[in-house]
């Protein structure tokens, strides 16, 4: 039976690099099975904020609290075998290796068999892996080096490398960045999939306002490092703040 209640809880963060205050005392609960937007003006502290939780960088103060454990200072290995997966803006692949090896290889990693550097593994959990990139739309690019993907496809790659690792909590910054209408559309399809067929929580960043509002059950908007508002979507694009932040960064900015 899925636990009820929030998956992961952080109180009172904060991140200083020097002198600079990256993030500031953020408090974020996120619940079990949601979708969870993070928004916020260009150097407002996202992705700071995922690295934060994802262990790229350790926390000045606060606590992360994942399934009940904090994981604040974690490193990422950690974090990942605990149940926390990650996509970056830039994605992170093997780009000489073909997409079935990069999710082999992920798939491998998360079930401890890449401690034999001599074991062949041409044909090790095909089977797995045709599943993996199915599910994302990739079996047909399967034996395309993955340097050679178009922008979308690289990122649906990534989705199945994060899959291979079987997380609760999924950690999405940028999802659709650089992307096409069409394939914004798949991208957004496969997140709604990932979440409502195998129950992960997702936590993503996005400067496309209209993907926020379309798949997001709770938004949280940041500004300056700090948290300025959270809550429903039509609560949100209400809110006169909001509109100021990003009317203050653009002034066609739409909401």
């Amino acid at each position: 039976m899925t636990q009820a209640g929030p998956i992961l809880e952080v109180c009172g963060v904060s991140k200083s690099f020097g002198h600079f205050r990256a993030v500031e005392e953020m408090n974020l609960s996120l619940e079990r099975g949601s979708v969870h937007a993070l928004i916020g003006p260009n150097g407002a502290g996202k992705s700071t904020f995922l690295h934060l939780v994802a262990g790229t960088f350790a926390p000045t103060a606060g606590e992360i609290r994942f399934r009940g454990r904090n994981i604040a200072g974690r490193p990422p290995h950690r974090i990942v075998m605990a149940g926390i997966a990650r996509s970056f803006q830039i994605t992170s692949i093997f780009p000489g290796l073909t997409a079935f090896e990069n999710v082999q290889i992920a798939l491998l990693a998360r079930r401890g068999r890449c401690r034999n550097p001599v074991a062949p593994a041409r044909g090790l959990l095909r089977d797995d892996v045709c599943a993996l990139l199915g599910y994302v739309r990739m079996l047909d690019r399967m034996q395309r080096p993955a340097g050679e993907l178009a922008a979308g496809d690289r990122k649906r790659l990534e989705f199945a490398m994060a899959l291979a690792g079987e997380p609760e909590l999924m950690l999405l910054d940028e999802p659709t960045a650089g992307m096409s209408p069409d394939e914004r559309a798949i991208v957004v399809e496969i997140i709604r999939a990932i979440n409502r067929e195998r129950g992960v929580t997702v936590l993503f960043t996005e400067h496309d306002i209209d993907m926020v509002f379309t798949i997001a059950g709770k938004i949280t908007v940041m500004h300056q490092g700090a948290k300025l508002t959270e809550g429903l979507p039509q609560a949100v694009r209400a809110d006169p703040r909001v509109r100021e932040v990003y009317l203050g960064e653009s002034g066609d900015a739409r909401l």
